[in-house]
Formats: C-alpha cells, sequence, structure tokens
C-alpha cells in the first residue's frame, strides 16, 4: 500500500459525542480516555501542552509485534504517508555531540547527510545507536515520538508532516498517537525545515 506524500490524506471519522475517532480500521480515542497508553514521558509532554492543542491528540491501541510503520500501514489499513517517522541523528563539533530529533513521513527518509548535517553544523550526522537513542528517550524501540523528548534536543518537522492528519509513536510499542500535522508545530522548540525529507525511490 502506498500514498503519494503530496496527495490529500483522507480525514479521520468522527464516532458519537465521546471524541473518539476511526482512522483506518482503528478507533483512536482521546488521550484523558486511555491515558494507560503513553509513555510516562509523553503523557507529561501532553499534560504540558495548552489544552486547546492537546484536545486534538488522540491514541489507539495495537499489537506490539505491529508496531513498525510497514506491518502497521498493512494490518490496520491507513495510509502510510499517514505516518511520520522520529529518527534521532546526532554530530559531533569541538567534541561536542549534537542531537536532533528529525519527524518526516514514512515514504521519505530524512535527509541526513545533507540537511540535517548542515542544520546541526557539524561535519559529519549520522544515526543515533538504536540502545542510546531508547535511553535517553526513555522511550521504546518503534514508538519514539518528537512529543517528550529531552529539552535539549533540537525537533525539525519536515514541512509534510504538518498538514493532514500524522500517525506518530507514543512512547511504547503497543499504541499510536493520532494528531493533525499542525499540532507538531506546537512542540517546544520544534523548527519547520523545507527538504528535510526526501522521496523514498
Amino acid at each position: 500500500m502506498s500514498t503519494e506524500v503530496d496527495e490529500p490524506l483522507p480525514e479521520p471519522t468522527p464516532l458519537g459525542e465521546g471524541g473518539d475517532v476511526s482512522y483506518g480500521s482503528l478507533v483512536w480515542s482521546p488521550v484523558p480516555a486511555r491515558r494507560d497508553l503513553l509513555a510516562e514521558s509523553v503523557l507529561a509532554a501532553v499534560d504540558a501542552l495548552p489544552p486547546d492543542v492537546a484536545k486534538w491528540i488522540r491514541v489507539a491501541e495495537i499489537d506490539p509485534d505491529l508496531a513498525d510503520t510497514a506491518a502497521m500501514t498493512q494490518e490496520y489499513n491507513v495510509p502510510l504517508a499517514a505516518s511520520s517517522n522520529c529518527v534521532v541523528v546526532a554530530g559531533k563539533r569541538a567534541g561536542e555531540e549534537r542531537v536532533a530529533a528529525c519527524v518526516v513521513r514514512a515514504t521519505t527518509r530524512a535527509d541526513v547527510n545533507t540537511s540535517v548535517r548542515k542544520l546541526l553544523d557539524v561535519r559529519k550526522a549520522s544515526f543515533w545507536p538504536t540502545d542510546r537513542a531508547v535511553e535517553a528517550s526513555g522511550m521504546e524501540y518503534g514508538g519514539i515520538t518528537p512529543i517528550g523528548l529531552p529539552s535539549e534536543w533540537r525537533l525539525l518537522l519536515d514541512e509534510r508532516v504538518v498538514s493532514g492528519p500524522s500517525i506518530i509513536g507514543s512512547g511504547v510499542r503497543r499504541s499510536k498517537l493520532l494528531l493533525p500535522g499542525g499540532v507538531l508545530t506546537a512542540l517546544p522548540g520544534a523548527e519547520v525545515v523545507e527538504g528535510l525529507g526526501r522521496p523514498v525511490g
């Protein structure tokens, strides 16, 4: 299943008065109804957002074995381009390690060697080892999300992720978050970067 990132994505379908919505084959609930589905750091970050921003974030429980984007997309019938992946990239300058979380649509790859390297002002940028990213973020592998990351990291958003619905991690593998892409721009320190994500193929 594939969806071009520049095509309009379908919007979630409201379900009754409780705030639940349908997207793909999943039912997504407002965070207050399923706080148990978010990692502690992510939940704290959602609670710290202005109420008129946080109210748009919804969560759905999934099979943790299907947390990887390709598997989730196929199993739950969501558009591939609706998923936004968060990858951790780092480089060094004068002995100082500089870290950035990059959020790009699943139909693209983060332009690490050019865009991210220049933004971090380092000679070489590369993906952080999984164990370091998991330990530093306090989130599970496959669940790392732009919400609730360490404040010293830069948060880089590809322009494609800030329009239309975005499915992102929840900090744990057993759930995903669904939100309007514009909510990501309200996260502390968020920077929208043109061309951060390069189309795959």
